[in-house]
């Protein structure tokens, strides 16, 4: 391309998007202040960069997981599901109710272990360290218990509807979402639960103060390990390849005879274990969690997938990814009340270059 070419390019697009330029220019000003920053000798030191990446790396993994399934239900079944937020509090809450059981067998009476919450968390000292077996079977609960609650949500609402729309879909699921959470609500109750004690989490301290959290290299390590399951699941497997013909057309692939009712069951198969292993995981690394955590996570979990391309599950990966490290990153200019703003600004900026997301998703009639 000449010299000529790029300049009349660029002078096109200074006229028919000025605002692009504008938030061009921010991001530039924003690069040259961060490396003076970290030239600066009272300024942000490079640990401290360190581990706000990591820390948004952290918490991209746990969306882009998350993420996957909304991803997935809108590519097969094309509508954006509301309740996915309530399946992520789902697992995080079977899951620690497994977890708290299991930890406490041998220590305390089963009447004491049955009543939820009587106990703390320093009492029981549940962690990925201390209690292994329990933080297993809690995650592995979390998943299968969320598959339940996805696959009958889904025969006494959604598949009566399947025919009806999005729109109908989309309705629908707000309805679930909310009698999903006030079940939660009326069974575990409002106050924030506690889930591990942070004193029998291991920290590792590097050179100049960074720290990787025992728990955070929990969640990365198996987040990692899902999302290439996923990857071998979508690329290697028959039900994998009619997944991805299902999405592409689904009429076509029915006409081909692929079966569409199996493709759909393990859809939300698939996709309720992966938010329900990613709610506990949450709560794990966080420590605590309550009946709106999963709701509150939905915004961030649709910004991802939108960001990367709905119905894209690569772009939901990639997506949560970005978010989380754009929220955390952030932190180094605003106050940590208006990170999300910032991760929702990095969403749009993309979307002025690319609207219909990184990995370009599927586009719904």
């Amino acid at each position: 391309m000449g010299i000529s070419e790029t300049y009349s390019r660029g002078r096109e697009l200074a006229v028919s998007r000025p605002f692009l330029l504008v938030v061009v220019g921010i991001l530039g000003l924003l690069a040259v202040d961060l490396v003076r920053r970290l030239a600066t000798p009272d300024g942000l030191s490079g640990a401290r960069l360190a581990t706000l990446l990591w820390d948004g790396l952290v918490t991209g993994l746990a969306i882009g997981l998350a993420g996957v399934g909304l991803s997935m239900t809108y590519s097969i079944l094309n509508f954006a599901n509301f309740g996915h937020g309530d399946y992520v509090t789902s697992g995080a809450f079977a899951g620690w109710a497994v977890t708290w059981l299991f930890a406490g067998l041998g220590q305390f009476d089963l009447s004491t272990l049955l009543f939820l919450g009587s106990l703390s968390t320093r009492e029981l000292g549940v962690s990925a360290f201390t209690t292994p077996l329990a933080v297993i079977a809690g995650l592995i609960v979390a998943a299968a218990a969320t598959v339940v609650v996805s696959l009958v949500v889904d025969r006494l609402v959604y598949k009566p509807m399947r025919d009806e729309g999005g729109i109908t879909l989309l309705i629908a699921s707000i309805g679930v979402a909310l009698a999903l959470r006030y079940t939660i609500y009326i069974v575990f109750g409002q106050r924030t639960r506690g889930l591990t004690d942070a004193q029998s989490v291991p920290e590792v301290t590097f050179a100049g103060g960074f720290e990787l959290g025992g728990h955070q290299v929990t969640l990365v390590v198996i987040a990692a390990a899902l999302m290439l399951g996923v990857h071998l699941l979508l690329q290697t497997t028959k039900l994998g390849k009619a997944m991805r013909a299902m999405a592409d057309n689904e009429d076509l692939a029915r006409v081909t005879g692929i079966p569409t009712e199996r493709v759909v069951r393990f859809t939300w198969i698939i996709g309720g274990g992966l938010a329900g292993a990613g709610g506990f995981l949450i709560a794990l690394e966080r420590g605590a969690m309550n009946f709106q955590f999963g709701w509150i996570l939905l915004l961030l979990i649709f910004a991802a997938v939108i960001l990367g391309g709905i119905g894209s599950i690569y772009g939901a990966m990639f997506g949560g990814v970005t978010i989380g490290i754009a929220q955390s990153i952030s932190l180094v200019w605003i106050p940590s009340e208006f990170s999300t703003v910032a991760a929702f600004g990095v969403m749009i900026f993309v979307l002025l270059f690319k609207p219909e997301g990184i990995f370009s998703g599927v586009t719904t009639a």
